[in-house]
């Protein structure tokens, strides 16, 4: 795809197909089912488009002025509140077609040979359809849209500073002969950098959590049951007393040191610091695999092309939209240059 536009000088928007790729990716993965969205011919899918709409209308829900008026469009299902359930229903039942398709899958084999998480998911025993469902929902949720949308924003990122995109192009080079997972695990400084551009744009601009029983935080505020406690990381990213003056720079530097040979090393920060994959018990359990398709994803598309904006306004700044998950508005549209850059 990317060879093509950069052949025919035509404009994508990374982020759609960033979102594709993601969205392939996760079920491929998580279910052993390829949806194709990522087709050349970038098909428009139900599945997708209603996903898309559910979660932008659900995150809607929390910014309302006044609550009561989309539980009224609800009761009399009017408005946003008939489209959400459209879309809604339509989600349900793509994901209750996999679930159904996977254990007839399953039911047919005397061992389990897929290496999907839904077969190893509904192998141990969690068969119920509903809660089956559910698993489905939030594997995609969590797999499309975080992943492509802290690339969508990476890759704003290092085009507004090129020397910490010949930084990592440096780094690629110099990985290009190990083995994939080797060479992916071993690069510091693309890791630096995705950890610096998701500290600035997390994928999850905030989150929140429902206290199931009374409870004490550990500055002494009370948390009563049933509570619903919101932490913000997009706001934590950009705290000075956390990140020092500089806080609003892009610096993969501020997540490394050197180490005794001169080499980069990688310094993390505490998950509670730096809640990107939020933290303790709730800690995002894709996080290394995340990390793995980032930087595969990188490395792949650096090694061959550059990525400029399509835009004639050099002051042009994309806007943040905080949906359940990051979004850049309108899109982030590209046009595709090939790289000279590796063929020495």
């Amino acid at each position: 795809m990317l060879s093509g536009a950069a052949s025919d000088k035509t404009v994508l928007d990374l982020q759609d197909v960033l979102q594709r790729f993601a969205f392939d990716n996760v079920c491929k993965i998580a279910f052993g089912h390829d949806p194709a969205c990522l087709l050349p011919s970038l098909p428009q899918t139900e599945f997708a488009d209603a996903f898309e709409v559910a979660t932008q209308l659900s995150s809607e829900r929390f910014r309302a002025p006044i609550l009561i008026f989309w539980k009224i469009k609800r009761f009399f299902n009017v408005g946003s509140e008939k489209c959400l359930k459209i879309a809604i229903s339509r989600v349900r039942d793509f994901a209750k077609k996999i679930v159904r398709e996977k254990k007839q899958e399953l039911a047919g084999k005397s061992s389990l040979e897929s290496v999907d998480l839904l077969s190893r998911f509904l192998n141990s025993g969690h068969s119920d359809e509903d809660f089956a469902t559910d698993i489905v929902i939030s594997f995609i949720l969590s797999g499309r849209d975080t992943t492509s949308a802290a690339l969508t924003w990476f890759f704003w990122l290092i085009y507004k500073h090129p020397e910490v995109e010949n930084e990592i192009l440096k780094e690629i080079k110099e990985k290009s002969d190990m083995p994939v997972y080797e060479e992916v695990k071993d690069m510091v400084y693309v890791h630096a950098s995705l950890c610096e551009s998701m500290r600035l744009y997390p994928p999850v601009p905030t989150d929140g959590k429902l206290a199931m029983e009374d409870d004490v935080l550990p500055d002494g505020t009370v948390v009563k049951k049933g509570t619903l406690v919101t932490y913000a990381p997009y706001a934590t990213g950009r705290m000075e007393k956390i990140w020092g003056s500089d806080w609003s720079m892009f610096k993969p530097e501020r997540w490394l040191e050197r180490d005794e040979a001169g080499k980069w090393r990688f310094v993390g920060r505490d998950p509670y610091t730096y809640p990107v994959f939020q933290a303790g018990p709730r800690i995002c359990l894709g996080k290394e695999m995340a990390f793995l398709q980032m930087k595969r994803v990188v490395a792949g598309i650096l090694r061959r092309f550059k990525v400029v904006p399509a835009t004639e306004d050099d002051g042009f700044q994309p806007v943040f939209l905080a949906y359940l998950t990051a979004k850049m508005k309108g899109g982030f549209p590209i046009k595709v240059e090939r790289s000279s850059r590796f063929m020495d």
